[in-house]
């Protein structure tokens, strides 16, 4: 009797013991197999919850079969401890694995709000957008300007969240002064500046940031990317350029910036200037004017009149030879990889063109003719 009932005891155990490792497969398949959802969602998860909240909520919106499997998976990893606050994009048929390790990793939310100051050459503004799941891009909710505006009810909403994001946007050919001024706007972020950065050191480029970050510290990063591109680009340029030294290139590189705002015609830009510093003529460049009469404090807003232009300034390229003695904004990679690199031609005068580029010329003939033509094209736009 004892034997029968210790031989089925065992039986039974052995059972179980399939049953439990068939069990335990079933879920290692199900925690691993592709999900249930069809439609991407942004999960935020708060601060302070634990995989039982999140694991329910992703069960609620169809992005796992099981919260239960989703939390012993998370067990099982030694993952559980390791939850991330933060909105996370959850992207159709993800695996209860890879969202663990997806909530689990740290890093920047990958979806949910955020706030971008973009700073531009004739404002700066705010941008609060949201990124929409279903299209995988992000929809403007709000847009103010920090220096001038009161901040709208959706800014100080997002503003209050502990998972939105911040972003400063740097557009190539502001100045200097424009930078500081916008970060004193910027109330994500902290601290006095103590003096504002010399022009031209400045990198124009997107920078990650987060809330309560100082303003020394930013700009210590934008000095720190503009000095690798500057040293980057001068020891790879070519021999024999015309000039001495990387001060130079960054002087050049800002004009370049600031004569024009298509990408395609920066070469053809540098070769003028290249050449006139060749030919010893004179670079006679507006921007530089402008520069020397508002030294990189706002825009001046109106034309050029004739008594300026003849105006003595270190910066006026009109009366002075060579190139000025500071650059006259921070210019982008594009530009001074274009004033090492020029492109190769004849070319020693330019006129905008009505289209939003230049007309090029070799002569001073084939110049006026280009002139002639921009001051028709601005006639007819002043009668229109």
């Amino acid at each position: 009797m004892w034997r029968s009932l210790a031989s089925n005891m065992l039986t039974f155990l052995i059972v179980a013991l399939f049953l439990l490792v068939g069990v335990v497969l079933w879920g290692q398949s199900q925690y691993r197999a592709e999900g249930p959802l069809t439609d991407a969602i942004c999960l935020r998860v708060d601060r302070g919850s634990n995989m039982g909240v999140v694991s329910r909520s992703l069960e609620e919106q169809g992005a796992v079969t099981d919260s239960l499997i989703f939390r012993l998976g998370a067990d099982y990893t030694d993952k559980t401890g390791q939850l991330k606050a933060g909105s996370f994009l959850i992207r159709p048929g993800a695996s209860m694995e890879q969202i663990v390790d997806q909530l689990t990793r740290g890093g920047a939310s990958t979806c949910g709000t955020e706030i971008v100051y973009r700073v531009g050459v004739t404002s700066t503004e705010a941008q609060v957008r949201e990124l929409d799941p279903a299209t995988d891009k992000f929809v403007e909710r709000a847009a103010f300007d920090p220096t001038v505006d009161e901040a709208p009810e959706a800014y100080v909403e997002k503003r209050s969240m502990a998972d939105t994001r911040y972003r400063i946007s740097l557009a190539e050919g502001v100045t200097s002064w424009q930078v500081v001024e916008a970060l004193k706007a910027i109330d994500a972020l902290t601290g006095e500046v103590a003096e504002i950065p010399a022009e031209g050191t400045l990198a124009p480029d997107s920078y990650e940031i987060v809330a309560g970050a100082e303003r020394s510290a930013i700009l210590a990063r934008m000095q720190e990317l503009q000095t690798l591109r500057i040293n980057a680009v001068w020891e790879s340029r070519p021999e024999g350029i015309s000039l001495a030294s990387p001060e130079e290139m960054l002087i050049l590189a800002s004009i370049i910036e600031k004569e024009t705002g298509v990408p395609e015609e920066r070469g053809q830009v540098a070769s003028v200037f290249i050449n006139r510093l060749k030919q010893g003529m004179r670079l006679q460049t507006d921007p530089t004017v402008i520069y020397g009469i508002t030294k990189g404090q706002g825009v001046l807003g109106r034309g050029l009149r004739q008594s300026e232009l003849r105006g003595q300034t270190p910066w006026n390229t009109y009366v002075i030879d060579g190139l000025p003695p500071t650059p006259i904004a921070n210019p982008g990679l594009a530009s001074l990889e274009a004033a090492v690199a020029p492109d190769e031609t004849d070319f020693v005068f330019f006129v905008a063109d009505g289209t939003g580029g230049h007309a090029f010329a070799t002569t001073l003939e084939e110049h006026n003719r280009n002139v002639a033509k921009w001051r028709e094209i601005e006639a007819n736009q002043s009668n229109n």
